[in-house]
């Protein structure tokens, strides 16, 4: 929570600092009809890495975002930690859970979404890194 965060874009006031502020009402948002589009988030110290955990507000309908997960000790040489893939945010819980291979000195991570079915941008309230 607080981290700070960064994108390649976003729409109107949806910043990518609010996946971050530890307020699921607050959500980040891709530029609409943009894909790919990445939100990076600094973890203030490089550390081992081998799950996410990324949030919508509970109320929002169901949709499978696909998205990739980079990894990188500096901000600039990065890692694929997670091939593009679909995951199920589902309506009433809106929280996926992003298992990773246990990536040792990770300070930047990088979600990088291709799809949306649920709206044209890619979406996130809440990312969240745990070490298993």
């Amino acid at each position: 929570m607080g981290r700070a965060a960064s994108a390649t874009g976003h729409s109107q006031g949806y910043v990518a600092a609010h996946a971050t502020d530890g307020q699921t009402g607050t959500y980040w948002e891709s530029v609409n009809q943009a894909f790919p589009q990445s939100l990076t988030v600094d973890l203030g110290a490089e550390r081992t890495v081998g799950r996410l955990v990324l949030r919508l507000p509970a109320a929002w309908g169901t949709r499978t975002q696909t998205f990739s997960v980079l990894g990188s000790p500096d901000g600039s040489a990065w890692s694929t930690l997670k091939a593009p893939a679909p995951y199920v945010f589902s309506e009433g819980v809106n929280t996926v859970a992003v298992p990773l291979p246990a990536a040792a000195g990770v300070r930047h991570l990088r979600i990088t979404f291709s799809g949306n079915t649920g709206w044209p941008a890619g979406q996130v309230s809440e990312l969240e890194a745990y070490s298993s």
